[in-house]
């Protein structure tokens, strides 16, 4: 466990992305009968978590919080904490998948996203990183995390493919809560809670270009490719947000 800093009622790991793979590298050879989890908090958790407490016994419990949101690592380094760099669930896995070799293979399972998304996902990640097995995927039904016998059925899935990642694409707060609510039932050592990552790797959605990414405008880019969804959402981030900025700043030393 890394000294993590406290934003915006969060404990965040001030880690690099290399930092955060030699953790999660770690975590998958030692097997040791434990599924640790990650979360990447953004301004929509941020936002989120100041109301909501399972999410926050969900971050609470992770093995890891990386900050993923360049306004979140703005906002630290006003703030004078020592966060070093975004790290995005959207870089992280990418970054997992290529780390793997022919001595140091992967297996992982892809949980969520829509019917036949995961499987093309699995199609790209095999000719893109050969040492990457996909040996599982599963797209849950609109409610499964209300379905006792549902969420049973998925459990048994991951259990049966044994792998050493599984990456959880269900959207924020659902893949939190769902991680954090079996993260003792779960057969991976680590579960990547990574939002729409499973469909950047299927081509589903396209990332902003990079440099939209390096300055901040990644939402920018999203809401314009999905505004129905997620403009109302981002509406509200952008109220509340810098309210939440200016609330730290008023209580930091």
């Amino acid at each position: 466990m890394t000294n993590r800093i406290r934003l915006f009622n969060i404990d965040i790991d001030p880690l690099t992305l290399d930092q955060a793979l030699t953790h999660i590298q770690g975590w998958i050879a030692q097997r040791d009968g434990k599924c640790h989890y990650v979360v990447t908090p953004n301004v929509q958790h941020s936002v989120l978590v100041q109301e909501h407490g399972g999410l926050r016994a969900a971050y609470t419990d992770a093995g890891l919080v990386l900050a993923d949101g360049l306004p979140v690592v703005l906002a630290a380094r006003l703030l004078k904490l020592a966060l070093p760099e975004r790290v995005a669930g959207s870089d992280l896995v990418p970054a997992l998948y290529a780390s793997a070799s022919e001595t140091r293979q992967l297996k992982v399972f892809l949980l969520g996203a829509a019917p036949g998304v995961a499987a093309r996902a699995a199609s790209r990640m095999a000719q893109q990183w050969p040492a990457v097995e996909t040996v599982g995927t599963y797209s849950p039904p609109l409610g499964f995390e209300r379905d006792e016998a549902e969420n049973g059925r998925i459990l048994k899935l991951i259990e049966a493919a044994a792998p050493d990642v599984l990456v959880v694409g269900l959207g924020a707060p659902k893949q939190e809560l769902w991680v954090h609510a079996h993260r003792q039932q779960i057969s991976a050592p680590v579960a990547l809670c990574v939002g729409a990552t499973i469909d950047f790797l299927a081509g589903e959605k396209r990332r902003a270009p990079r440099w939209m990414q390096r300055t901040g405008l990644e939402w920018l880019h999203r809401c314009a490719s999905e505004p129905r969804r997620l403009a109302k959402r981002y509406a509200r981030d952008a109220v509340i947000f810098p309210k939440l900025v200016w609330r730290e700043w008023r209580s930091h030393p």
